[in-house]
């Protein structure tokens, strides 16, 4: 399943110059990591890695780096009592002793399966979108590149969750499948995938609480190919971009102040002050109305006591299933007390959904967090972006 070329220490042996005075210096080593070919001839002084990758904002994740391996620590879900290990090994040099309970997997992969839209933009930044062998449901999926191969039938539908259909995997042999967890045997992928011996990674971007965080996970994904050179180059860009927005929204003199989502069987679940999308709303300029609230975690409310707190909102956004007003309307005629109701202020995060369903704000967006970030500051301090063109959010009429 891996191809073994010749000649593969060209861009990585260490070339031994001599001195006038007899003396000898090792020179420079070439600054890329090997991105198609294994190591033929295996030097343990060499560093295999000199394009490395750390983790800056992201929470859940470590990585440790040797000549020849890393080892990466990733808090699978939470409470969660251990890590899971893994030990990514430059194909062509031996697997460390000493990790018994780490999985052991050869880089760069040359394929993999992808179990949730979230690693999409991933693979098709780095330029690897061509490895990818399956996704867990086609109408999810988004990304261009990748209906393109799924209208080809290039892309096969393997299921997720306990759900996931192992025979196909089996038959697929992938080097590495990607997945998320949750604690619940029943819904998670990886405990049926592992006991049929296929390699896993599991990873837990959705627990980090700020969008640099969940975006800095491409860096993992990155690490499976040898990537971490192309990796650092796109976050250190992103960074640099969403921190501008950021300075861009910090220079307004009022924030509006906001509500967001609506009810689920009953009941309103409204985003934590340290959430994800509250956290988001901050960076936006905006005064969310439950930003004194330190949790991450969603707040169970009633229809009542959000419109005690939010009746005078200047913007409603993130609704998410609304066509227009009207469908709110029918949804529970008290949606009609919201100041943003009446005022033309609710907007609605789904401009970018395909046909079947499939939101890009859960795929581009999560990547690309900037893009989320210039959305919200064009609702709340249009004059700040006057020509923006939205990507994920519209207003609801």
């Amino acid at each position: 399943m891996r191809h073994k070329l010749f000649g593969v220490l060209l861009c990585l042996v260490l070339v031994v110059v001599a001195l006038p005075n007899g003396n000898t210096q090792v020179a420079a080593q070439d600054p890329t990591n090997l991105t198609a070919e294994c190591v033929e001839t295996y030097d343990p002084a060499v560093d295999y890695f000199p394009a490395k990758a750390d983790f800056e904002y992201a929470q859940g994740v470590t990585v440790e780096y040797f000549n020849s391996y890393r080892v990466v620590n990733v808090l699978p879900y939470a409470g969660a009592e251990e890590p899971f290990e893994y030990v990514l090994v430059q194909c062509g040099t031996p697997a460390p002793e000493g990790f018994d309970d780490a999985q052991i997997i050869e880089t760069p992969i040359q394929n993999i399966v992808a179990l949730s839209t979230v690693y999409l933009p991933h693979l098709i930044t780095l330029g690897v979108e061509d490895s990818l062998l399956a996704v867990d449901e086609f109408d999810y999926v988004n990304s261009p590149e990748v209906r393109t191969k799924i209208d080809a039938g290039e892309i096969q539908e393997i299921g997720g969750g306990g759900a996931v259909n192992i025979e196909l995997a089996l038959d697929l042999e992938p080097d590495v499948v990607l997945t998320y967890a949750s604690g619940s045997a029943e819904y998670d992928a990886h405990p049926i995938l592992l006991d049929a011996g296929i390699p896993v990674v599991v990873t837990s971007e959705y627990l980090d609480t700020s969008a640099l965080a969940q975006a800095e996970w491409i860096k993992l994904t990155a690490m499976l190919y040898n990537r971490e050179a192309e990796a650092n180059e796109f976050f250190d860009g992103l960074v640099e971009r969403y921190t501008s927005l950021v300075e861009l929204a910090a220079t307004v003199e009022e924030k509006p102040t906001v509500m967001v989502n609506t009810p689920f069987s009953g009941t309103w679940y409204v985003a934590g002050g340290d959430s994800y999308l509250g956290n988001l709303l901050a960076d936006a300029g905006a005064d969310y109305l439950w930003a004194d609230d330190t949790s991450a975690q969603t707040i169970p409310l009633s229809v009542e006591e959000v419109l005690d707190k939010a009746n005078d909102a200047d913007y409603w956004v993130n609704v998410l299933f609304w066509d227009s007003l009207e469908t709110g309307i029918a949804e529970d005629e008290r949606f009609v007390e919201f100041a943003p109701f009446e005022n033309g202020n609710v907007w609605a995060v789904n401009k970018a959904v395909n046909e079947f369903g499939g939101n890009d704000y859960f795929e581009t967006g999560v990547t690309n967090p900037d893009l989320i970030l210039a959305d919200m500051i064009a609702i709340f301090h249009p004059e700040l972006l006057p020509d923006h063109a939205f990507r994920f959010y519209r207003r609801l009429e």
